[in-house]
């Protein structure tokens, strides 16, 4: 979904600086305050990107090194007053090892397969969608999208996006995510599974399969978007070392005790 209220207080041209030292001028907007989804009593502002135009792909690869998300044609990242929570994080492709856990969700899931496709929104992946909101985030405001607002949500991809399905041996399908392919790695901008295989962890899976991807196109990183040390929700990220978190312009190791959670 479009960032609430993308476009209602400009902010001013400014510069961000990629990993490979380029610098480029963007323009901004700032979405108005309110409540964040994560953190109880505070609030959430978002600093707004467009993709759009011939520089779209660049200003995504730009951007993402810079520890902006994507949702349809915007980019966005968080700039609360007086909290900075969020911190975007990045799995390390070359230093990931699955562990005996990690292992045993491979091993569960080892009839799936995946299916790289347009970012197409079908009726089955919508029907699949639904479920998913209604028993893992039925509280959210997701969970109000209609079949024509998740045709957007899927649709409105730069080039290089991709909709992976995952299907089991029947055929059925219990897993998409769409994810973008940047110049420095994968970033998966929505997952969903089906609700009703939790013996599965699909959540998991799918990120697994994601570090696997990003080594076999010889891509570095699998950006994880935010993790948020206060939050339950987020705990899983921690998970996923080696990670590496984004302070300022430079990105550097990310030192946690891994505290669970469930993808």
């Amino acid at each position: 979904m479009a960032p609430a209220g993308a476009h209602d207080q400009i902010a001013r041209d400014r510069s961000v600086t990629s990993l490979a030292g380029e610098t480029r001028l963007h323009r901004f907007y700032s979405t108005d305050l309110a409540p964040c989804p994560y953190l109880p009593e505070r609030q959430e502002r978002r600093l707004v990107a467009l993709v759009e135009g011939a520089s779209g792909n660049g200003r995504l690869d730009l951007l993402t090194e810079a520890g902006f998300r994507r949702s349809q044609g915007y980019l966005y990242k968080p700039v609360c007053p007086g909290c900075r929570a969020c911190v975007a994080v990045r799995i390390v492709v070359a230093g990931f090892r699955p562990g005996r856990s990690f292992r045993r969700v491979l091993a569960r899931n080892a009839d799936l397969t995946a299916h790289e496709l347009p970012p197409t929104g079908t009726d089955e992946q919508f029907d699949l969608f639904q479920r998913y909101l209604r028993r893992r985030h039925r509280d959210g405001g997701m969970v109000r999208m209609d079949r024509q607002a998740y045709a957007e949500m899927v649709d409105i991809a730069p080039t290089g996006t991709r909709l992976i399905e995952f299907r089991a041996g029947d055929g059925g399908l219990v897993g998409v995510s769409l994810t973008d392919q940047v110049r420095s790695g994968l970033s998966g901008v929505y997952k969903f599974y089906e609700p009703e295989a939790p013996q599965r962890s699909l959540g998991t899976y799918i990120i697994l399969w994601h570090v696997e991807r990003a080594r076999a196109l010889g891509l570095p990183y699998v950006y994880l978007g935010y993790w948020i040390a206060e939050s339950r929700k987020m705990a899983y990220k921690a998970r996923f070392a080696p990670l590496e978190r984004l302070e300022g312009a430079s990105w550097t190791p990310l030192l946690i005790e891994a505290s669970g959670g469930r993808a």
